[in-house]
């Protein structure tokens, strides 16, 4: 049995706040073996990887998770699109209609869900 490869992870709105979901899907996904890309406004390190800002393009990414509020997605938006992930998760507060449409249009797939719970009961 092929044992499956790990979803390279990009998350946006990564902080090193360590009272952030963010910050606690970073280290759990590193834990776990996935290989993250930590995007947010924020300068530090989360997981032991470097907060980057959207300067740098990636076409590896199989999932997006969503830890930014609707109001302030606007700015994400293209670069999210550009990156053109397998899948996005909209966590709980990111939920944006608009983008989830735009992406579905692109083939990508759209979940409303939480990250650590999906990591936590095997979902993700």
């Amino acid at each position: 049995m092929k044992v499956q490869e790990p979803k390279k992870t990009m998350i946006i709105g990564a902080s090193a706040n360590s009272t952030r979901y963010s910050y606690l899907v970073a280290n759990k996904l590193v834990r776990k073996g996935y290989e993250i890309v930590n995007i947010g406004r924020g300068e530090g390190k989360v997981g032991g990887v470097p907060i980057e800002g959207m300067d740098k393009t990636y076409d590896d990414i199989h999932t997006i998770t969503i830890y930014v509020s609707p109001s302030n997605q606007p700015i994400y938006e293209d670069y999210i699109l550009k990156t053109n992930p397998k899948r996005i998760i909209f966590n709980p507060g990111a939920e944006n209609e608009s983008l989830s449409e735009k992406a579905k249009q692109k083939g990508i797939e759209t979940i409303d869900a939480c990250t650590l719970v999906m990591l936590n009961t095997g979902q993700f």
